[in-house]
């Protein structure tokens, strides 16, 4: 991804395309990391890069978790706006 041509689209509702992208390119660097390490038999660039992996690892989590949160947060607001809604009653 090319971070010039990248844009935000604002247009979130229970999802983040931003976040999405975010995701996907650690993903990609996981993949990558784990590409040297099987490659590479220095020790302690081995270790390095196991650190490495470990870092991108616990940020995929945590974009995992905003996503979730996110979605949860829309889901909770469309309830609210059915409620609120008479045709719906």
């Amino acid at each position: 991804m090319n971070l010039e041509s990248f844009r935000c689209d604002h247009a979130c509702r229970n999802t983040c395309a931003t976040l999405s992208e975010a995701l996907r390119t650690e993903t990609k660097l996981v993949e990558f990391y784990e590409q040297i390490m099987a490659e590479c038999d220095y020790p302690e660039i081995s270790r390095f890069v196991r650190e490495l992996v470990e870092e991108r690892r616990k940020s995929i989590l945590r974009i995992v978790q905003k996503l979730n949160e996110m979605y949860a947060r829309g889901e909770i607001m469309d309830g609210v706006g059915a409620s609120f809604d008479p045709a719906k009653r």
